[in-house]
Formats: C-alpha cells, sequence, structure tokens
C-alpha cells in the first residue's frame, strides 16, 4: 500500500509570532506627530471658537 500523499501547505513551517515591538506600518510611519499648543496659543483658538467651551 502507498502512504498518503502529503500536501505542500502541512510542509511550511508555522509562521514566526511577532515579538513585543513590531516596527511600525509604513500608513503609520507618514503621520505626523500632533502640536503641542501652548497656554497663549489656545487661549487664542478658543477665543475664535465661540461653539467651543473651554473647560474649567
Amino acid at each position: 500500500m502507498k502512504p498518503p500523499i502529503k500536501r505542500f501547505g502541512d510542509l511550511k513551517p508555522a509562521p514566526a509570532k511577532p515579538g513585543v515591538y513590531a516596527p511600525p506600518t509604513p500608513m503609520v510611519k507618514r503621520q505626523k506627530p500632533a502640536k503641542v499648543l501652548t497656554a497663549a496659543e489656545r487661549a487664542a483658538f478658543l477665543a475664535s471658537r465661540p461653539d467651543l467651551k473651554p473647560k474649567s
């Protein structure tokens, strides 16, 4: 009797688990960091936008 035919999927090793840190994807890498407003810039922005209420 012949042994059963092996499939190629069975011969591939299991994919490696990603580590704790993975390099960022190209989309994430292109994102720019956010700008943190100073107190004066924030006040000027909120003064120009009366529909936004400042946090107390």
